[in-house]
């Protein structure tokens, strides 16, 4: 198989020999070269032409927000960031996310991390997966924002619901879905991103700085009300309960579904069970299969559509592909027509 090549960037020495040293341990995976800083990285990208870049966040000369919307204005490359927990870390993280980088992880224990080792076949996993991206939509250009308007709709008046599904790749993916829709959309909208505890808030914010409709992390118990898109927190399963007539989000912490918590398939299981509204799944970007099994249960429930994104514009096509090779699909659309085929089948 093609050796993937990887250019390491973090102004920590140790850092920088760590992250190297662990690659380097995959037989797939050969470090050619590390950077001290974002100015560095750049010269190096042009010398060296790697596969993949890891990217610290914080580095002096050019930081690493800076570095990435360099790389993927010049020269688009796969990116997987290296970040700290912090809540500047997690918000730094969201915005990479959406100047294309196609993953992160997180630095265990801050900047110089000496529990590294904790995160190694993440750091290894996420590195491979990036060699697979679709760097073409990575560097996509991003529709124009719907406009603010009040929302149109009470709690209580919802007949449908949109339930999301993504991971690698899928804040951009998100960003684009939900920014066009209006804040009159007559259905609430429940969506599980793969992403780790102390990131989704980040990510919610950021989403609902950016879109029309209101966009935030979910709590557990509240009424999900139209015009209104619910993140799953990192960390637990997100489902959604029928209760005295109108949908609640409830959060699970039974142990992860192949590796996820939350998991796709958690969340669209528990909407097969509810059988007084029209459902609408949608499946995007992100690598493995997690949503299919959900997407079987709602089909099965009836009452149910499904869309998945199209190959040309996922960043990594193995979700919807799973979904699509199971014969579960209905709408297969590019991410910029994913909006307007949910509002479509909203109004059929």
């Amino acid at each position: 198989m093609k050796t993937i090549k990887v250019l390491v960037v973090d102004d920590s020495a140790f850092m920088r020999k760590w992250i190297s040293d662990f690659l380097s341990e995959h037989p797939r995976l050969e470090v050619v070269g590390t950077a001290r800083n974002g100015q560095e990285a750049l010269d190096k990208i042009a010398l060296l032409r790697p596969d993949v870049v890891t990217l610290d966040v914080e580095m002096p000369v050019m930081n690493g927000l800076e570095t990435l919307r360099r790389i993927m204005h010049k020269q688009p490359l796969p990116v997987v960031m290296v970040s700290s927990t912090t809540r500047e870390g997690a918000e730094n993280t969201i915005t990479a996310m959406q100047y294309g980088a196609v993953d992160f992880v997180a630095k265990p224990s801050g900047t110089i991390s000496l529990d590294l080792y904790k995160v190694k076949d993440e750091l290894i996993r996420k590195v491979l997966h990036a060699s697979e991206a679709n760097v073409r939509a990575l560097a996509a250009h991003r529709p124009a924002l719907a406009a603010r308007r009040p929302p149109a709709q009470t709690a209580h008046s919802q007949k449908t619901v949109v339930a999301i599904g993504t991971s690698t790749g899928g804040p951009r993916a998100l960003e684009t879905v939900l920014a066009q829709l209006t804040p009159d959309f007559a259905a609430p909208v429940v969506i599980v991103q793969h992403m780790p505890k102390g990131f989704t808030k980040s990510l919610a914010d950021r989403l609902n700085a950016l879109a029309a409709i209101t966009i935030k992390e979910a709590e557990d118990g509240e009424l999900l009300r139209n015009g209104t898109a619910y993140i799953a927190p990192g960390g637990v399963h997100l489902i959604v309960r029928e209760e005295g007539g109108a949908l609640k989000a409830r959060f699970d912490e039974s142990p992860p579904r192949a590796g996820h918590r939350p998991a796709v398939d958690v969340l669209f299981e528990s909407l097969a069970a509810i059988r007084r509204c029209r459902k609408i799944a949608v499946i995007m970007t992100g690598m493995g299969s997690d949503g299919t099994a959900g997407v079987k249960k709602l089909k099965e429930s009836g009452n149910t559509k499904a869309i998945a994104e199209a190959r040309e514009t996922a960043v990594i096509f193995g979700m919807p592909r799973a979904a699509i090779e199971a014969g579960v699909v209905d709408v297969i659309v590019p991410l910029d027509s994913i909006a307007a085929a949910i509002v479509q089948l909203i109004g059929e």
